[in-house]
């Protein structure tokens, strides 16, 4: 009983944390596109969280529970447990010091740590292969970025242009989150179905990823209820303090966050929509000349990136050894 809780509590942290980190940016972003309402950007995001696993699959999420380590052995389902909250430590930790980094990054550093240290068998072909596209994804979206922005700004204006920007808007925003969904926001639904797995069978190994729609309407609703208790905070100062950010720099980062997304999702690897939409709002501005970037602000997030991985890893080893001495 006492190890059902425990997971239960992680998992609601989590997807709160998650909402807070990932809905929040996804929202605010849309946001920041004059006249686009506060009540589409959230319904389009529930709706594509809600149906996407159900149409597309749940490769990414089985690769947090599979691909990482042993997870199905005995303890895996503890060590995973472990790595999780370590990846909610520090990432809370490095955004208490004005450092918001990638959630996805630590679960990936916390869990594969965590096995190690718990003596699971850990796949390092599969982790390094994990690491490399994850951090290949932002470079993509900084590359799309730019090369969108310079082409859109060789599309000559007319009188319905502002027209034909919105409409674009609303297609890449709803392709971001189904690119969300389909990739970075399966993270939710692996740690929530270990949770229920654990209630189920009891503490052991990790279980086949399930989705039933009883808990994935929960988990979407504690995920836009973290959303929305975090949007003025993280989505009002969403490209801020990198760029100046305008309704061009908008609708390409939409555009070059979901092609690298997706491209990621192609191979069933996670990777940060956060970190994604971050270089194609960079990329863009940069399209039209470096000094429009605020690089002060590029090289603070790029240091959080860089201490998210070793540092989830080395605490979520300590956490595994932990869990090998009880």
């Amino acid at each position: 009983m006492g190890w059902t809780l425990a997971f239960a509590a992680v998992a609601i942290l989590f997807v709160l944390v998650s909402g807070a980190n990932d809905g929040a940016t996804l929202i605010g972003l849309g946001l920041r596109f004059p006249r686009f309402p506060g009540w589409a950007a959230a319904t389009i995001l529930v709706v594509v969280l809600f149906t996407v696993p159900y149409l597309l699959g749940v490769t990414v999420a089985r690769t947090f529970t599979e691909r990482l380590a042993g997870l199905g052995t005995s303890g895996g389902a503890a060590a995973f447990l472990v790595g999780v909250v370590i990846a909610v430590a520090v990432v809370a930790a490095l955004t208490g010091r004005g450092l918001p980094t990638s959630l996805t990054l630590a679960v990936i550093g916390g869990i594969g740590g965590a096995g190690l240290g718990a003596g699971l068998p850990v796949s390092w072909t599969d982790l390094g292969t994990v690491l490399a596209i994850g951090a290949c994804a932002p470079m993509a979206g900084l590359v799309l970025g730019y090369l969108l922005g310079a082409v859109s700004r060789r599309v000559p204006s007319y009188r319905r242009m502002s027209r034909l920007v919105s409409g674009t808007h609303l297609l890449a925003y709803t392709a971001q989150c189904v690119a969300y969904a389909l990739n970075d926001g399966q993270k939710m639904i692996a740690v929530v179905s270990v949770a229920v797995g654990v209630s189920r069978g009891g503490l052991g190994g990790v279980g086949p990823i399930e989705v039933p729609p009883a808990w994935m309407a929960a988990l979407v609703a504690l995920f836009l209820a973290g959303a929305l208790t975090s949007l003025i905070r993280v989505g009002g100062r969403l490209g801020r303090g990198l760029v100046i950010t305008r309704p061009l720099h908008i609708v390409t980062a939409e555009a070059a966050a979901t092609g690298a997304v997706l491209g990621s999702s192609a191979l069933g690897s996670p990777v940060s929509m956060t970190q994604s939409i971050t270089a194609g709002v960079v990329g863009s501005a940069a399209s039209e000349g470096m000094r429009r970037v605020r690089w002060q602000g590029v090289v603070n997030v790029g240091t959080a990136w860089l201490v998210t991985l070793p540092s989830s890893m080395a605490l979520g080893c300590l956490g595994g050894l932990a869990l090998r001495l009880m």
